[in-house]
């Protein structure tokens, strides 16, 4: 799929873009109160752009983008991505223009506010930011999900801010330290734009929530979830919430695990190998965070050292681009493929993600630090999970490598078409999306590809019907 046809998918939703380059490097972030209509007007023939944004856009490979609940949660997460990232093409904010930040204090319970001014005390500043009024919405809401003061002085008694939900009273001991610190390191990095880490917090204290019996307060933590990640985590026990919980339980896992991606190496009769590897997010397939893998390292057929390349492949670019890490990595195979992955993931510094292996045969997990796999019953919710997730990483790697084969067969027959050279042949692939699509293709469509004359479509169309 053409990068064009990619943001032509992309919703008509609030949120923050990611354009990367051929190595995956992140080189421009940016929001959107709709990312479709403003990435795509990127790419508008008609509209000119500046210098810099021209040359950004000769250097585009690829573009990811994450919804937020508005515009103004875009321009928070903008910021935070950019700060951590440190895009090439972000031009960064001078102090001398005296564009708004968020300021968090250095107190016993600090404050949280908006100025212009820094003062070097100890507190932390995000931002600069662009749109003042944006921002200023943006924290109004910010304070209903992190509700932290932001008056000057301790009043006697609760003031207005604690009745409309925007402050929990901590001037009248209606909230501890400790649980206000918890709160101010989840608006911390709320702010920093690490909602992956933000979304364990909060899971953890929802877990903690429920098991002392504090069911009010886990659901409120739940909703607050929900709202933060877009998905919902409603509290029915056969869902989503429920499945993760008993994986949190049986594998022994120290988190939930919210974010899970699954391998699989498909290998027919040695030829077209490849890899797949399929994210879950919140029990659910998160289709942006696919990835697809050919064999190039592996000779023969070896599925152990394919399971390593694989592995080694993913995890080394998720460590050199500080990409979010999984709670949970699955194979599908047992103790062989599990211990190729094990060992690559301590290879490269990744020791603490938990991984585990599913073989078809009976459906046995395994664990590196158990003997013995373990046999789940056919209604267990955590099978039901894992059995979800490595179907679809098979079928993912067996959609790719058929894909493979048809083309490599396809360019053996047009290999054998006078007249049409390598570059003509790799614009025929390129622009039809399989073999049986080319092979349907009338003469007329043939030669909308570049290079293809009339003539040259006749011999096409008669080589390959």
């Amino acid at each position: 799929m053409g990068l064009q046809e990619k943001i032509k998918n992309f919703p008509e939703a609030p949120g923050v873009y990611l354009m990367k380059g051929k190595n995956g490097e992140v080189l421009y972030i940016g929001k959107a109160a709709s990312l479709r209509k403003r990435v795509l007007s990127y790419f508008q023939p008609s509209r000119p752009h500046p210098p810099r944004i021209a040359v950004l856009l000769t250097q585009v490979s690829d573009i990811e983008y994450r919804i937020t609940r508005t515009e103004a949660e875009a321009l928070l997460d903008e910021a935070g991505l950019i700060k951590s990232k440190k895009p090439k093409y972000n031009v960064a904010l001078r102090d001398d223009k005296s564009y708004p930040w968020i300021r968090l204090t250095h107190e016993a319970f600090p404050r949280i506010f908006v100025t212009r001014r820094k003062v070097e005390d100890g507190s932390l500043y995000f931002g600069p930011y662009t749109d003042a009024g944006l921002l200023h919405t943006a924290l109004a809401s910010m304070r209903r999900n992190f509700p932290l003061r932001n008056c000057r002085t301790f009043p006697k008694k609760p003031c207005l801010d604690y009745y409309i939900g925007q402050c929990l009273a901590p001037c009248v001991g209606y909230i501890g330290q400790k649980e206000y610190n918890q709160l101010v390191l989840e608006a911390k990095l709320f702010l920093e734009g690490k909602r992956h880490e933000l979304l364990q917090s909060l899971s953890r204290k929802m877990q903690h929530f429920s098991e002392e019996r504090r069911f009010e307060e886990a659901a409120t933590v739940r909703d607050e979830i929900q709202a933060l990640s877009g998905v919902s985590l409603r509290n029915q026990r056969s869902g989503p919430l429920a499945q993760l919980e008993e994986a949190q339980k049986l594998l022994r896992l120290k988190t939930l695990p919210r974010r899970i991606e699954a391998f699989d190496i498909s290998n027919v009769f040695g030829t077209s190998a490849c890899g797949s590897m399929v994210c879950f997010v919140d029990g659910m397939p998160y289709k942006d965070g696919y990835r697809r893998f050919r064999i190039k390292e592996v000779v023969g057929i070896d599925d152990y050292e394919m399971m390593r390349e694989v592995i080694r492949r993913r995890y080394v670019r998720v460590k050199r681009e500080n990409l979010e890490k999984p709670d949970l990595v699955i194979v599908d195979g047992g103790r062989g493929q599990l211990s190729a992955a094990r060992g690559v993931l301590k290879e490269i510094g990744f020791a603490e993600v938990p991984a585990i292996g599913i073989a078809k045969r009976f459906e046995r997990i395994y664990q590196p630090d158990r003997s013995d796999p373990i046999e789940l019953p056919k209604n267990s919710k955590l099978l039901h999970l894992i059995q979800r997730i490595r179907d679809e990483a098979h079928r993912f790697a067996i959609t790719y490598h058929h894909l493979l084969r048809e083309k490599s067969q396809g360019a053996s027959v047009l290999m054998t078409i006078p007249g049409l050279g390598p570059r003509k042949r790799q614009e025929l692939l390129c622009h039809f999306k399989s073999i049986d699509e080319l092979k349907q293709a009338s003469r007329e469509k043939l030669m909308e590809v570049r290079g293809i004359t009339g003539k040259l479509a006749e011999r096409i169309e008669s080589a390959l019907k």
